[in-house]
């Protein structure tokens, strides 16, 4: 477990203690001797690394492991140490740079701009700010365009003020750091090739994940590298554990690359990106136990730019995107936001996010209101770093550096939350890891507790003298977001078999349906995440079966909680009960608030749709007060969506009224949870 992480060179073999006078040694025979054959071996991987270094444009990942054989031959070439760093200043692995440059530049120094600046970044990626910052600081522009044989750079004075001022963000916030547990999500998830940019349900029972190990059904090498096409894998969590992750196989998976994007907050449809026509958007729907075939988003997302990310709206409703399209942009890759089923443009996020350097790995959180993202701007360490940024009253506010030990020097993208915002998933190169790039997963610990001094001395374990004891305070609370996870199984009532249903969403204050869901055709299983601050219907319905109502009214301040509630539905036959949770009057009167318009014109649907149902519609209540009150009460409350349906074109004939007071309760009332579930409206059917 990595509670504090600073990133640390590798000493190889050979470089980790270089001698000042040392001196750079030639692939020749006067190095070799009579080893005529690890002369040519040498030679031989020299060409081959030199061939793929000088493309245009370079092949670092091809290069990089012919320089390596090259440099176990003769460790001691300036010029070969200085093309391994360049290579690995290009790799997913920038920070092994370090060592080979610093003993490049041991063994033939050199005072030029580029040397200068590639052994600042190399310092900067380790983060070794106050080096840098010099190195930086030796560093004049150079020209130079397009990238020429020799490595020919281009550096701005721009560029070099942006690099200082990187490393002053690194150090101001490599200082106060925040307290996180980092942790590798283990074997079972990551493999020795790169696996990265997960994506996890709201209640983090899935995560799925890219991998560039060659285990998929269409593994093939990747040309341009040393590993292989991007596949993806799925695994599930298993009480303290992830199983073992597998591919998703065809049609997901193709023989080219396809990368995880973003996963629906219930778990039901997957964003996939696709190296085609520049690199767009595709979306894929989970049937049953099986992902049908990514579909294209369509020209109002994709374009003949390319779209690298995104993330759903808790409702489904918009898509928050990144792309690098010039049109409407800022500079570099900005995040957008489009309604899916609208014909509207996408909106840029505008300047309180979008900087004029890139944006990337945009993640908006179940609750709607905090969003995750990447940026190379605003007050980055070096590449992209993680920030996070809250929606109040319809504007952004200002991002926030995610802090030392999550961001690195290096490029932090991907980052995800579980819908209780206590653990991010991302993905890093760091040591410990299974090999590559792997994923982890960040637990938030929030503030730390204040110690409270003791008068009493005690004495340690550790110890051979009396200390004073220092206590804990009472746990200090960790912020969780602002969302209501509702999950469980919609069955057949009869049966108990799983049933594909659909599920609203319902704003009862504005009636409103605001999103729409589906339980799964297999499992039956649904997710539905609920922001705080809205009074919600919850209405569960299939062909053939009555509907089902939950009520939550949820308010602005409400944390996070996770409800598990089964539906079972219930067929059209007569004597079947169903409550109607949605249905509201204030204390003691039975009249019907506006928040029960939805659930009473869904009632009407019903008398609507089925033109020879007959109803009775039942009040009750709890005990509190005296039993004729409460009959009374209930009778007038029954009475009052009786006439709510007759006056909007039922037949009274097909309706009665029943009030039934405290006599049939459904649970006891000895609490306030069970007093409010017996104050209740309900039908039964009478008549079919």
């Amino acid at each position: 477990m990595i509670r504090a992480f600073t990133r640390s060179v590798l000493l190889l073999s050979g470089l980790a203690a270089t001698a000042a006078h040392a001196q750079s040694m030639e692939f020749t025979k006067e190095k070799f001797g009579s080893n005529k054959d690890a002369l040519k071996d040498a030679l031989r991987e020299l060409r081959a690394g030199d061939d793929a270094y000088a493309a245009d444009p370079a092949n670092y990942g091809v290069a990089l492991p012919h320089f390596l054989q090259a440099q176990r031959l003769n460790p001691d070439n300036a010029a070969l140490n200085g093309k391994i760093g360049d290579c690995y200043l290009h790799s997913g692995t920038k920070a092994l740079a370090l060592p080979y440059l610093q003993h490049a530049q041991a063994l033939a120094p050199a005072d030029d701009s580029r040397t200068h600046y590639l052994l600042a970044r190399a310092l900067h990626l380790n983060a070794k700010w106050a080096e840098a910052s010099k190195e930086y600081q030796r560093t004049t522009p150079m020209g130079g365009g397009k990238r020429a044989a020799d490595g020919a750079l281009t550096v701005t004075a721009d560029d070099l003020a942006r690099r200082l001022r990187e490393c002053r963000n690194g150090q101001e916030l490599q200082q106060h750091p925040v307290r996180v547990f980092v942790d590798n999500a283990g074997p079972e998830v990551n493999s020795t090739f790169s696996d990265y940019g997960p994506v996890v349900s709201a209640d983090e029972a899935t995560l799925l994940f890219t991998s560039r190990r060659p285990g998929g059904p269409n593994a093939k090498q990747d040309p341009d590298g040393d590993s292989y096409y991007e596949d993806i894998y799925q695994t599930a969590w298993q009480g303290t554990r992830w199983r073992p992750a597998a591919s998703l196989g065809a049609p997901v998976d193709t023989e080219g690359h396809d990368a995880t994007v973003a996963l629906a907050p219930d778990g039901q449809r997957l964003l996939v990106y696709a190296d085609e026509n520049g690199g767009d958007l595709n979306e894929s729907n989970l049937r049953g136990a099986a992902w049908g075939k990514p579909l294209h988003l369509g020209n109002r997302v994709n374009t003949r730019y390319h779209e690298s990310s995104a993330s759903y709206s808790p409702d489904g409703r918009y898509l928050y995107f990144v792309s690098d399209k010039p049109e409407g942009g800022r500079g570099g890759r900005d995040i957008y936001k489009i309604e899916l089923e609208g014909k509207g443009p996408a909106e840029n996020l505008g300047a309180a996010i979008n900087t004029p350097y890139g944006e990337e790995g945009v993640f908006m959180m179940p609750d709607g209101r905090t969003m995750y993202f990447s940026s190379e701007g605003h007050n980055s360490m070096g590449g992209y770093d993680i920030f996070k940024s809250t929606l109040t009253n319809g504007q952004w506010s200002t991002p926030e550096n995610l802090g030392w030990p999550i961001n690195t020097p290096d490029d932090d993208v991907f980052f995800v939350t579980s819908a209780s915002g206590r653990h991010g998933y991302y993905s890093s190169d760091r040591p410990g890891g299974q090999g590559g790039k792997d994923i982890y997963r960040v637990t938030f610990l929030g503030p730390e507790k204040a110690p409270v001094l003791s008068e009493e001395s005690q004495l340690l374990a550790s110890r051979l003298a009396p200390v004073t004891q220092t206590l804990l305070a009472p746990p200090v609370a960790v912020a969780t977001a602002r969302v209501t996870i509702l999950k469980g199984t919609v069955t057949d009532d009869a049966t108990h078999q799983p049933l594909e249903a659909i599920i609203d969403l319902v704003d009862n204050k504005l009636n409103q349906v605001i999103a729409t869901f589906h339980s799964n055709a297999t499992s039956g299983k649904y997710l539905v995440s609920l922001p705080s601050g809205t009074n919600y219907g919850i209405v569960v319905r299939q062909d053939g079966y009555l509907f089902h109502s939950e009520n939550f009214d949820l308010p602005a301040e409400a944390t996070y909680a996770e409800v598990i509630k089964d539906v079972p539905l219930k067929k059209l036959e007569v004597g079947v009960v169903i409550v109607l949770n949605n249905i509201f009057f204030d204390t003691g009167k039975a009249i019907l608030r506006p928040e029960s318009t939805a659930e009473l014109e869904r009632l009407q649907k019903l008398l609507t749709e089925q033109p020879t149902l007959r109803l009775e519609m039942a009040g009750h209540t709890d005990n509190v007060g005296k039993p004729a009150a409460n009959q009374d009460l209930s009778q007038r409350r029954a009475q009052a969506v009786v006439t709510y349906l007759t006056q909007h074109g039922v037949a009274a004939a097909r309706l009665a009224a029943a009030g039934y007071g405290d006599t049939r309760p459904v649970a006891p009332n000895a609490t306030k949870a069970g007093r409010q579930l017996n104050r209740r409206t309900e039908f039964k059917v009478t008549g079919k």
